[in-house]
């Protein structure tokens, strides 16, 4: 049996201080309340802004105990992507990933792209180029549109060695449905909440305002059990965020997997 961690994805918002943090808990002691929590953190800030060196090293120390490290990749990577500007983008934001790496808690990149990123042939060769210049850190593509889920994009991320990430989305058209597929040694699990209403809404904290019941978290445990027989590491992170959802969901789960 692989090893297994839970946590979230992110983990500095105001809305868990009380269902989450203690009452009273200060910005600044949001990690360290955190790491007291969870073994694993999805860092998704790094989607908006890019990271520095200098302020992962400070995520790292004010963790203040082990704690793994997930990070999304900046979205010139992703979403707004340019040929022209890749290599620096990339370079910069594998320069920020070193005092993850030096302190070895850097747990994988995540690389999601949008359902606009169409099964075409130029995003197949970006795609390839982009894997390619990050191949010296373990990878997860999450894809949100179906078109990629073929045999010869599977197998081209088995060669890799990448991630195909494990997803938990509402049943709506066009979206992947939850498939147990594995690429690598590492298994990634992404639950995002069955909000149909608002998935494609403009509000994003709507989009990922849903609570899953034990009935559905017992199901998860079943899946999990099952890749995690077949993988070195599972990393599950909850990004139904709004309200302490998430961290309520996240404790749950490890509760009925006999994590706590």
């Amino acid at each position: 049996m692989g090893i297994l961690r839970i946590g979230t994805s992110g983990y500095s918002y105001r809305e868990w201080v009380g269902p989450v943090y203690p009452e009273g808990t200060k910005r600044e002691a949001y990690l360290r309340c955190y790491a007291r929590l969870f073994a694993t953190l999805e860092l998704n800030y790094s989607y908006y802004r890019m990271p520095t060196a200098s302020g992962l090293a400070a995520l790292v120390h004010k963790a203040a105990c082990p704690l793994g490290f997930s990070i999304k990749a900046h979205d010139s990577l992703t979403h707004e992507r340019d040929r022209c500007s890749f290599a620096s983008q990339a370079a910069a934001f594998k320069e920020a990933l070193k005092p993850l790496q030096e302190a070895r808690c850097l747990e994988a990149v995540l690389f999601q792209f949008p359902y606009a990123f169409h099964y075409e042939k130029e995003n197949r060769r970006y795609l390839a180029q982009l894997l390619a210049a990050f191949e010296e850190v373990p990878r997860v593509v999450e894809f949100r549109n179906t078109q990629w889920y073929k045999e010869q994009v599977i197998q081209g991320l088995r060669e890799r060695a990448v991630a195909l990430a494990v997803v938990d989305l509402p049943p709506l058209s066009g979206l992947p449905p939850i498939l147990e597929i594995i690429t690598a040694p590492l298994v990634y699990i992404r639950l995002h909440g069955r909000n149909q209403q608002a998935f494609w809404g403009s509000d994003r904290a709507a989009r990922y305002d849903y609570r899953y019941d034990d009935a559905a978290l017992a199901g998860w445990k079943e899946r999990i059990l099952r890749l995690q027989a077949q993988a070195e590491r599972v990393l599950v992170y909850f990004n139904n965020h709004p309200q302490g959802q998430a961290a309520v969901n996240a404790q749950r789960l490890g509760e009925l997997l006999g994590l706590s």
